[in-house]
């Protein structure tokens, strides 16, 4: 069986790093918003998918993925448990997390309206 997964969303907030001082391990999360392009809703609700990278990969990620950008990650979906409190029970959970291998960015930044961007340069047509 292989387990492999590709997702395209946009960052909903920028990453977050934490670095584990007994090991010098390092991961960072964020999550991505993605849509169903299958849904029958005119508008539906988004699916937000944690994702966590490693190391190396987290660093290029911390210098490159920002809040709002689009992009393409591909990695391995693994499930986490952890325990929340509901109505003062302690109930076990369960959630997708996709452990990065590699991504790209793709398109641009969603309603980016920063003075920062600049025009794409025009091409001159050669006469041929």
């Amino acid at each position: 069986m292989n387990n492999q997964i590709t997702l395209i969303g946009n960052v909903g907030a920028d990453p977050v790093a934490t670095t584990f001082t007994d090991s010098d391990n390092k991961v960072v999360k964020f999550s991505i918003a993605v849509r169903d392009i299958f849904s029958r809703e005119e508008s539906p609700e988004p699916m937000w998918i944690d994702v966590d990278a490693w190391n190396g990969l987290g660093d290029r990620v911390m210098k490159t993925i920002k809040r709002g950008r689009e992009v393409v990650v591909f990695g391995r979906l693994a499930i986490v448990q952890y325990e929340k409190e509901v109505d003062g029970v302690r109930v076990l959970m369960k959630k997708p997390v996709v452990k990065l291998t590699s991504f790209h960015l793709s398109g641009g930044r969603r309603n980016d309206q920063t003075s920062e961007s600049k025009p794409a340069a025009k091409r001159r047509k050669s006469a041929a």
